[in-house]
């Protein structure tokens, strides 16, 4: 499981399998990497993606992320990312309370870390005082559509606000560049999420995600 004394770079892929295998074989061998089966990559192939996401990144240590942004069906939901060898598995926030805390359970069953992603949720927690359990990991997390066409702020505001009351990691996401990354850090970041530079691979990849990691410290 993850260490709160470490900081690391989650990386989602959201392309092909294809893509995916390749950006997999560029990566520095780091225990601060965690790679994320996207949600598109998910929707496209299935738990598959999960399973050969696992077998490609062949670290002793290797953590991945299921990103199924579960809304209902949160047993469900754990055990198909369980089976194909997922280690987190997310759930919005926007989540009916009685999801959240069934995932969570779940979880806590199957071995499996529960990501709580906030995105549009104004106040994260208020959603985290109604559970019966926490979360491993709360993402803070501002979506590709309203970094596109909004002006929606990068949550880092929320940080301390959340891990000030509540014994979780933080995650965030929404931000790609170095200094979207070093900031996040800066205020009490545990992980950031990046994507739009690992869409697919490219002659830089190792470079960008050893660049990402000496700003994530």
């Amino acid at each position: 499981m993850l260490s709160k004394k470490k900081k690391y770079l989650q990386i989602a892929l959201n392309n092909t399998l294809e893509d995916a295998q390749r950006i997999i074989s560029q990566l520095p061998t780091n225990d601060r990497i965690i790679i994320e089966a996207g949600t598109p990559l998910l929707k496209r192939y299935g738990a598959e993606a999960i399973t050969q996401i696992k077998n490609w990144w062949e670290q002793s240590d290797a953590y991945i992320v299921a990103d199924y942004k579960a809304m209902d069906r949160g047993t469900t939901e754990v055990e198909i990312a369980a089976q194909a060898g997922a280690n987190a598995i997310t759930v919005l926030g926007q989540a009916p309370i009685e999801t959240i805390n069934t995932l969570i359970n779940a979880c806590q069953q199957n071995q499996l870390d529960t990501i709580v992603d906030m995105m549009n949720v104004d106040q994260p927690y208020k959603v985290l005082r109604q559970l019966k359990k926490l979360p491993q990991i709360v993402m803070l997390h501002r979506g590709v559509d309203e970094t596109e066409q909004g002006n929606k702020r990068f949550p880092i505001h929320q940080i301390n606000k959340v891990k000030g009351a509540f014994n979780v990691l933080i995650a965030i996401g929404g931000g790609d560049t170095l200094r979207e990354v070093q900031s996040a850090v800066f205020n009490g970041a545990d992980i950031v999420m990046v994507w739009k530079e690992f869409y697919e691979v490219q002659n830089s990849t190792k470079q960008l995600a050893t660049e990402f990691l000496q700003k994530i410290k």
